[in-house]
Formats: structure tokens, sequence, C-alpha cells
């Protein structure tokens, strides 16, 4: 009932080609963010904490960190997602329904979201230090009818999931239902919001979905450089007490993304990296391992 609902209401899109080697974004890599001024470099890494000095002083900040890599991690992270011949990074198949997919062993993480809310651009982002393969961003709604397939050598695969809400797949829920209650190998699902208008009723229908689910996944608000800091940080926090006060199967800390500047795209890769088993952190304080199902 919860999947009708949300085909009722939710989109993506996002187009899968070879192409020619393309030219890198100046900020696809952690070598050239280096380079920058270090609070510059802060917040490209920390995306929080662009927003924590506006935080009344009672505000817990620790609810905002608890995956808090170093740049280290962060690093060695990043080296997954440059392909090379031992480690191939490429499109793998597109499917209407589970039953179409081969069975793939490395761990999958999957993004889901309503329509235009950046799923397509942050994919890209990931994938950046990787240009020929391209992920499409479409300003057509309801362009990706299928689940797409990334697979990151034998490390991990990412799926793109077709988005809910408007213009969503006729058979949306025969489609997503099945993967996310019984794909095996799938360690997380990220839930994008849309962090310069927060969150909408699809979206509270998608987390009850992923409730019932009961598997584990993570809020990621996305697009955070559409808005001033005042908006943003009235939409984190709604997001956060929602977590908070309605979920039990979703990870603390919301996810902070612009695909634009990359901002937050490097932690995010980190934490793809960890939770699939391909890295581990250097510096880890228990009580985070147990929130991230580590423990």
């Amino acid at each position: 009932m919860i999947c009708l609902l949300l085909s009722r209401g939710l989109l993506p899109g996002i187009q899968l080609c070879s192409v020619p080697r393309q030219r890198l974004h100046k900020l696809a890599s952690l070598q050239n963010v280096r380079m920058l001024p270090p609070k510059k470099v802060q917040s490209l890494l920390y995306p929080f904490s662009q927003m924590e000095p506006y935080l009344d002083r009672s505000v817990d900040r620790s609810q905002f960190q608890h995956f808090h890599p170093s740049l280290k991690d962060m690093i060695k992270a990043e080296t997954l997602f440059h392909s090379s011949p031992s480690h191939k990074i490429d499109y793998r198949i597109s499917a209407e329904r589970l039953d179409h997919v081969p069975v793939l062993k490395p761990p999958e993480v999957c993004f889901i979201g309503r329509s235009n809310v950046g799923k397509s651009s942050l994919i890209r982002a990931l994938f950046s230090l990787t240009p020929e393969v391209e992920v499409r961003v479409s300003k057509t709604p309801g362009h990706t009818k299928k689940m797409n397939f990334f697979q990151v050598g034998r490390a991990f695969t990412i799926v793109d999931m077709p988005g809910y809400g408007h213009r969503s797949p006729k058979d949306f829920v025969d489609m997503v239902e099945p993967y996310l209650f019984t794909r095996e190998n799938l360690v997380r699902t990220f839930l994008l919001v849309d962090g310069s208008v927060g969150l909408q009723q699809a979206d509270l229908i998608a987390m009850e979905m992923c409730e019932e689910i009961r598997r584990p996944y993570v809020m990621v608000l996305t697009k955070i450089d559409k808005s001033g800091i005042g908006t943003l940080l009235r939409n984190l926090m709604s997001l956060q007490d929602t977590v908070r006060r309605n979920t039990t199967s979703c990870f603390p800390q919301p996810l902070l993304i612009s695909s634009l500047n990359f901002c937050g795209i490097y932690l995010l890769r980190c934490f793809i990296a960890h939770v699939t088993g391909s890295i581990s952190l250097t510096d880890l304080r228990p009580a985070d391992r147990v929130e991230l199902g580590l423990a």
C-alpha cells in the first residue's frame, strides 16, 4: 500500500551511455580540494560545519557527527571510485523486474527519491572520477523507468531506483517493492530529500515504507546550495526531528549534499565504502559503530 501511494507521486531521471573520456571536474578529487583554503576544505568535507555556528547552544552537535571520518579515510575511499584495468567501474544492467537482474555478489546500496530531488546529479558526482561512465541528468520528469545497476569493481554495486511521485513508472510498485524487501545483498538505502524545500508528503510515505521494510537506511539532504542558511537549517532540523521521533531503522545523522559544488560528496563516498565493507575507518567510536550497524 505504501509503495502504491508513492507510485502516484514520484520520479527520477537518468540515462546511461558510454561516451568519450571527458576532463575531470576540478573538485572531483580530494587531491585538488586539499589545495583550497582550510575553511573551504572543511565545508566541502564536512558540510554540517557551515551550519554549526548558526545553531543554538542548546542543540546537541554530536547527533550530526556520528559519521565523521578523517581526511585519510576519505582518500582511501576515493580510490574505489577510480576505474582501472583491475578495478573496472561500469554500468552493468537495467531492469524492470527483480527477476531480470542477475545475482550479483558484491554488497549493494540504492538511491531513491522523489521527482527533481537531484538523484541523478548526485550519482553523476559520485562517479565524476570515472567520466567515461556517464550518468545523464534529464530535465524530463519520469525519464528513468528502470532500475539501473553500476558495478564498482568487485567492491560494491550502486543502484539507481525509479523515482516515486510525478510521472513515476506505472509498474513502480512491482519494480521497487520486491527489490527493497528481498534483495539479500542490499546493505543500505539512501532516501533523498530536497534540502531547499524540506520534507514533502511523498517523502514521509517513503520513510514509512523504509520503516516497514526494517532495513537500515540513510536520509540525504540534497541541493544544500539552493537556499539560504536559514531555510536550509530549518529544513535540516525538521528532518532531524522527524527521524528522531518516528524512525527506528534510519541512521540518526542526515548526510548533506550539493552535487553542484561537490559539498558532502567525499563524505558520502566514504560512507558507501565503509558500510559495504570495502574500507575500515581508522578512528571510529564504539557508539558510532553501533549506529552504523557495524558492531
